[in-house]
């Protein structure tokens, strides 16, 4: 299947830096969120984002302004029907994904694929809440998605051969690698990173460093080029405890068990660069520790 069109559900984060790809791509994309607000900020940051790859010579002017071309924006989920591809990249919670699919499955076309970027949520259990198992995949993009080089893929047991075939073309179009992974908890680049984050979250909770120290001795001792805990901050710690409880849930080891202090952090409402506050505090001109 030729895929030329593709919908995304959620502006955010991960929405917006996947808009931005495909439209980069040729790809025609609508973008689409429960809030204008989202939407005109997503546009705006994309527009940044490409102007910053022009100013750093990577892409043309030319190739900035036809990409923002391609980009539309809608707050009604059915818009997305006729679309080839749908994308959704809304929040990782199991339960607002299936209420996305619900409203969106009866306005997609029969040959629409449907893909989730789940960083851990089972993709055979997403697709039996369908109408279309064989044509639904997990399509999980790293984050930053402009910058990242890494696009995982994940079939479900019933996913087909043409929608896997039309999803790795997808990712090839873009200029990105794929790497394809079974249908276990979190997937292959989660099932290593977070539980690490997690166990960076114990030694500060059990006073064997403290942020700057765990952080410093990632970087250095082993060439991150983010500290642990800065990178939970980065990736936002309430969807680092949503991954760690599908893991612990689905995996059943308490080696998974999410961190208590992670669990406070997400209860305070201190899920990092998104909230201006997680371990780190980002409402100065330098981030500095909260703990």
């Amino acid at each position: 299947m030729d895929i030329e069109s593709i919908g995304i559900v959620g502006a955010g984060q991960m929405g917006n830096g996947i808009a931005h790809v495909c439209a980069l791509a040729g790809y025609d994309v609508l973008l689409n969120d429960v809030r204008q607000e989202a939407l005109d900020d997503a546009v705006g940051l994309i527009h940044r984002n490409l102007d910053r790859q022009v100013s750093r010579e990577k892409i043309s002017a030319e190739h900035r302004d036809a990409a923002m071309g391609r980009i539309r924006t809608t707050l009604t989920l059915a818009d997305l029907g006729p679309t080839d591809l749908v994308i959704e990249a809304a929040t990782e919670r199991e339960d607002v994904k299936h209420a996305i699919f619900a409203e969106l499955l009866p306005a997609l076309g029969e040959r629409t694929i449907l893909t989730s970027n789940t960083s851990s949520i089972s993709i055979t259990r997403l697709a039996s809440r369908t109408d279309r198992p064989e044509r639904f995949m997990g399509f999980h993009f790293m984050n930053p998605v402009p910058v990242m080089q890494l696009v995982e893929l994940i079939r479900g047991i019933a996913t087909d051969e043409a929608t896997y075939a039309a999803c790795h073309g997808v990712v090839e179009r873009l200029g990105k690698t794929a790497a394809t992974a079974e249908d276990f908890p979190a997937f292959i680049v989660n099932r290593i990173l977070m539980p690490m984050i997690n166990e960076a979250v114990y030694t500060l909770y059990e006073g064997v460093g403290n942020v700057n120290s765990i952080d410093q001795a990632m970087k250095l001792g082993t060439n991150h080029p983010m500290g642990p805990l800065e990178l939970a901050d980065f990736i936002g710690l309430d969807t680092c405890l949503a991954i760690m409880n599908v893991l612990h849930d689905g995996l059943a080891d308490t080696k998974y068990r999410p961190c208590p202090l992670l669990t406070k952090y997400v209860e305070a409402g201190w899920l990092g660069r998104k909230t201006q506050r997680g371990f780190y505090d980002y409402r100065g001109e330098t981030p500095e520790p909260t703990r």
